[in-house]
């Protein structure tokens, strides 16, 4: 008699890939899929209704992107494993994921068989990073230069003050990119496009850094991490 198949919540804002996934993984007699949902608000709605046993992620989502929901779901419940799905192989998108308490991360071109399994390894208490992810991690961590941020706002400031001073108000990464953007005059909607974010997580993030740095408004926010030599 087969065990008790693991429950999994499917969470993409792609109808075709949320279906598909649940045709394909469905399949397997180890593997119950007991909801589906388009954003993180709604993932985090179907944990609380079916208590699964893992997550299968997407990141950029309207509403609530992966990354927020990862951190949300595994804060009320920790006993839930989560593994990112998606398309862009980004260290600052795995270091946002595996920060938020994501046990595995992995790119949507696995194969479907690839993917069942490592469902079941998480399930079972394992991790799961590509070798090519693990390798940049490793490449990060000896303060290598690292392609996939080069050109990014934050490593273009070379020093080690960086990290110190923002390290003060405990601003994230991803806060640090927002911050940037602010101070180079771009909107919401701009951030949004730039980061690959959705609108109302941007906004979560410019509230979140309001209260951080103790200021009121935009302006406030610049002025700020241009004294401070934050920029």
């Amino acid at each position: 008699m087969n065990p008790t198949p693991l429950k999994l919540l499917l969470v993409d804002d792609q109808d075709l890939i949320r279906e598909s996934l649940h045709i394909v993984l469905g399949m397997d007699p180890d593997i119950e899929v007991v909801g589906l949902a388009e954003n993180g608000h709604i993932a985090i709605q179907q944990c609380e209704q079916h208590c699964p046993d893992v997550v299968l992620m997407d990141i950029h989502m309207p509403v609530m992107d992966g990354v927020e929901a990862t951190r949300k779901i595994k804060t009320a419940w920790p006993q839930i494993r989560v593994i990112i799905l998606t398309t862009f192989q980004d260290i600052t998108y795995v270091v946002d994921a595996l920060g938020a308490g994501a046990e595995g991360y992995l790119l949507k071109a696995i194969h479907p068989k690839d993917l069942a399994a490592g469902i079941k390894w998480v399930h079972q208490g394992g991790t799961l990073i590509p070798q090519d992810i693990a390798r940049m991690l490793v490449q990060q961590a000896k303060g290598a230069a690292d392609p996939a941020t080069r050109d990014s706002d934050v490593s273009r400031h070379a020093g080690e003050e960086l990290p110190a001073r923002t390290d003060a108000y405990g601003l994230s990464e991803r806060e640090v990119q927002v911050l940037h953007c602010i101070a180079d005059g771009l909107n919401n909607k701009e951030i949004a496009e730039k980061l690959f974010l959705s609108e109302g997580t941007v906004k979560n993030y410019i509230s979140s850094i309001y209260s951080k740095m103790d200021v009121r408004d935009r302006v406030q926010a610049s002025k700020k991490a241009h004294e401070e030599g934050m920029l």
